[in-house]
């Protein structure tokens, strides 16, 4: 998704971008918000206009560990998103295949209860936020 070269150098995304599509239903727009704290006001622009967001948790031993901490950036932008009026929450497990083993199921419990507890705190009803692993 991340279209400028300074993107695709560092690996990271610094601006929005949108994509839309519609459905039967209902018009959807995918907004690419930044994760990097470097690039947090515009994870902001970009999160003040969605009705639903996909949380990006890494799997990864130390990087999970590091995201869920106290001035982490899961905490941080899972607590924007609410504040920001986001009452719908994806949370995407990525990096499975670095777990030990990989794909680790108990990584993925573990995470799972861990976001949950802190989404439970800030809002968030954890039974209704569905958790996907992926890689």
């Amino acid at each position: 998704l991340d279209k400028l070269k300074a993107e695709r150098e560092r690996g990271i995304t610094i601006d929005i971008a949108l994509w839309k599509f519609e459905t039967g239903k209902y018009y959807v727009t995918i907004i690419d918000a930044p994760g990097h704290r470097d690039f947090i006001k515009n994870m902001i622009t970009g999160t003040s206009q969605a009705d639903c967001a996909v949380l990006i948790v890494a799997a990864g031993t130390g990087e999970f560990e590091a995201g869920i901490s106290k001035n982490g950036q899961t905490r941080e932008h899972a607590l924007l998103a609410f504040t920001l009026g986001v009452k719908q929450l994806v949370v995407g497990v990525n990096k499975m295949d670095s777990t030990e083993p990989p794909y680790s199921e108990s990584r993925f419990e573990e995470i799972k209860k861990e976001v949950s507890s802190y989404i439970k705190k800030i809002g968030y009803n954890p039974a209704a936020v569905a958790f996907v692993p992926i890689s």
